[in-house]
């Protein structure tokens, strides 16, 4: 499963551990992923995702799922959730 958020697209980065010495090793920066699940009212229905902390605050933050995807650029969105908000779309104009 990759280490990936599916509302946001954020991933995994990387980076450097610097010792007091300045030594420096390669290390990698991971997302703090969730396994949630999201209702919809539009489709009456809860969607299961795995999103970061970040993504679940900035949802909350602008009342729901429905509402954030509306609102979002489908260029700021991963895969995922493009797909979920055509389909909401699609049952909200229905």
């Amino acid at each position: 499963m990759s280490k990936r958020c599916q509302i946001t697209g954020k991933g995994v980065m990387s980076g450097n551990n610097v010792s007091h010495a300045k030594n420096r090793t390669r290390r990698r920066f991971l997302p703090n992923l969730q396994q949630t699940s999201m209702s919809s009212e539009i489709l009456g229905r809860s969607v299961s995702m795995r999103v970061s902390t970040s993504a679940i605050r900035t949802v909350e933050k602008h009342g729901g799922l429905d509402i954030f995807l509306l609102q979002a650029r489908n260029s700021e969105l991963a895969d995922e959730a493009r797909a979920l908000k055509r389909e909401i779309m699609a049952a909200a104009s229905a």
